[in-house]
């Protein structure tokens, strides 16, 4: 079923936040490795594709000059920090220093290989990824893992019966909703999956490395038996993982509910939140996620509407799991299960959330109903109504205590030892100061008793809010003249540059000198593209350039003239102490010219 949104069905107002992705010239590299093995798809994707094509999709960018600039996805701040270049196809964070092209910036947003954003590159810009060097194709090891969770997941779509179908129709899952998530069926062979691999050329120990099989007392065997299987993806839709829900007549009754990959090369469930591929784009364009607990509830919510549904796969919601939504929205929407431990999840996953920048609203479940139930027992507009009407965890949390509160006293200790510390994980100030006037409101005391209350609660502590980093790294030449070298590098990138620049460079080489500018051109281009967005940021808009970059440059030669001056006169020095006339006279000379061309520069200056 289509997912029809509007905005008044959203607990969350749409706003224009989007995400951006980290990256780093680190990946960019091994990148390098790789592309020959994609033929001419790279090529075809960065002709079709701009920088802020991609960006923007993520993270909202404004003009600043021959850039454009944001709020850096990767780092709290207030101020904007994170700048892109059209031009060179690059972006830079001037408070975290992260930087790249959008190739790593998509592997970082999306926390997936270079073959991952390929992929997704790929599908943005229409283009087929095409893998070959050599005329023959190469794999590598992650290549065939995700190969043989395909292969896996093609065999149980393959096998799922009409048992198992009959199963989810009762259950509300449409059959569009089966296809659409590829839902299949284990059955209760012992090695049927692995016979099949096997025949697919897939290896024993590729197969444990999957967490597809395990060893059994007649030796290796399937590790999802009687199941109706879930397959578990990445960000760029590639199956990474599964989770089996038990069913079928020769199902051992002491077997686990539901039966989830271990953690793999590919499957790591602190980080992958199941649906999310799916999700993403109506978490993006909505700006708000919604958390539920299991597979069924997923397809149920998406089914009913809510397409920005995810779910999690049997692990608890962790701070990876909060900035992996970050990423795409600053809210999220709590619809777990009504039972005592729905609730108790809910509150592990809410103070997770905060402490991860997240505003978190709580969707009231009828108790005894999860969404899949609620949805199949009173229909999608009740399910809907729910997530609109969700609250505030803080409110959310005073609503509850309050309606059990045996007395005011009673309230009030429930309040300091349950409230205050998930207000103490709440980020915004402005949020905060609300949230005491609340609770000051409903206990009847003063807001300073409470906000004296809540400084007494241990706060988890929160990084960096957004402070620019200002030491330099070890080894580097002094800062002047990485400003000097940075509009050389600058205005290299420009289409015409307002600067002669064999000029400059030659005139930079001497007021630097030779071993200073080459442990410059010796820079990693990471640090390369810090300084061209540097000097963009500090010279883009002047109309003094030249004047400005000839003064940078006569400064420069001075210090260095003033060194050498320095370094001649104690040679000078130590040859009259040892009375050694004839090498004293040389840097007497040397002195000498020195001091005139020093005094050449003051009558200029």
């Amino acid at each position: 079923m289509a997912a029809t949104f509007r905005n008044d069905l959203l607990p969350y107002a749409v706003s224009d936040k989007s995400i951006a992705f980290e990256s780093g010239f680190n990946s960019v590299a091994r990148r390098r490795i790789m592309e020959p093995m994609a033929g001419d798809t790279v090529q075809q994707i960065k002709d079709r594709l701009s920088i802020v094509d991609v960006v923007s999709q993520y993270v909202k960018l404004e003009r600043s000059g021959a850039n454009l600039r944001a709020r850096c996805p990767f780092h709290a701040e207030r101020t904007p920090s994170f700048f892109v270049s059209p031009e060179r196809g690059t972006y830079h964070c001037f408070g975290c220093s992260v930087g790249g092209d959008v190739f790593s910036f998509v592997e970082q947003i999306e926390g997936l290989d270079f073959k991952g954003a390929l992929k997704v590159l790929a599908e943005k810009a229409g283009v087929e990824v095409v893998y070959s060097r050599g005329g023959k194709q190469e794999k590598d090891e992650r290549e065939r893992l995700f190969e043989l969770m395909e292969a896996a997941t093609i065999f149980h779509v393959s096998r799922l019966d009409d048992a198992a179908h009959a199963y989810l129709k009762g259950r509300g899952i449409a059959d569009a909703t089966v296809k659409t998530f590829r839902l299949g069926w284990a059955g209760d062979g012992w090695s049927e999956l692995v016979d099949h691999l096997k025949a697919k050329k897939f290896s024993e120990k590729e197969m444990f490395d999957a967490g597809v099989v395990a060893r059994g007392e007649r030796g290796i065997r399937d590790k999802f038996r009687n199941r109706i299987m879930f397959p578990i993806a990445d960000s760029a839709g590639r199956v990474v993982g599964f989770s089996g829900r038990v069913f079928g007549e020769k199902a051992p009754p002491e077997a686990p509910k539901y039966l989830n990959s271990p953690e793999t090369p590919l499957f790591h469930k602190s980080r992958i939140l199941y649906g999310f591929d799916k999700a993403k784009l109506s978490m993006r364009k909505h700006n708000c996620a919604l958390l539920v607990e299991g597979q069924l509830d997923l397809l149920a919510s998406h089914q009913a509407g809510w397409s920005n549904a995810v779910a999690l796969s049997g692990t608890a919601f962790t701070p990876e799991h909060a900035a992996l939504v970050k990423r795409i929205t600053d809210n999220l929407v709590l619809a777990l299960d009504a039972d005592a431990a729905g609730i108790k999840a809910a509150g592990r996953a809410a103070r997770a959330a905060l402490q991860g920048g997240l505003n978190v609203k709580v969707a009231r479940l009828p108790e005894g109903l999860d969404p899949a139930d609620l949805i199949l027992k009173e229909g999608k507009d009740a399910w809907s109504r729910s997530v609109r009407e969700a609250k505030d965890i803080i409110v959310f949390l005073l609503d509850v205590l309050e309606s059990h509160a045996k007395s005011a006293d009673n309230l009030r200790r429930n309040v300091e030892g349950i409230v205050l510390p998930y207000l103490a994980d709440v980020r915004s100030p402005i949020a905060r100061e609300q949230y005491v006037r609340e609770i000051a409101r409903r206990l009847g005391v003063s807001e300073h008793a409470v906000s004296e209350a809540l400084e007494k609660v241990p706060n988890v502590p929160q990084g960096n809010e957004g402070g620019e980093k200002t030491s330099e790294p070890a080894g580097l030449p002094p800062e002047r003249a990485r400003y000097a070298f940075s509009i050389l590098l600058w205005q290299k990138a420009l289409p015409a540059a307002e600067l002669d620049i064999e000029a400059y460079e030659r005139e930079l080489g001497e007021s630097v000198g030779g071993d200073a500018l080459k442990e410059l051109e010796a820079l990693p281009e990471s640090e390369r593209e810090k300084l061209r967005f540097g000097a963009e940021r500090m010279y883009g808009r002047s109309k003094a350039l030249k004047a400005e970059a000839r003064a940078l440059l006569d400064v420069l030669l001075k210090e260095r003239l003033s060194r050498e001056l320095s370094e001649a006169a104690a040679a000078l020095k130590r040859a009259e102490e040892r009375g050694d006339e004839k090498e004293a006279g040389v840097h007497m000379s040397v002195c000498n010219m020195l001091t005139t061309r020093i005094a050449e520069l003051a009558r200029k200056g």
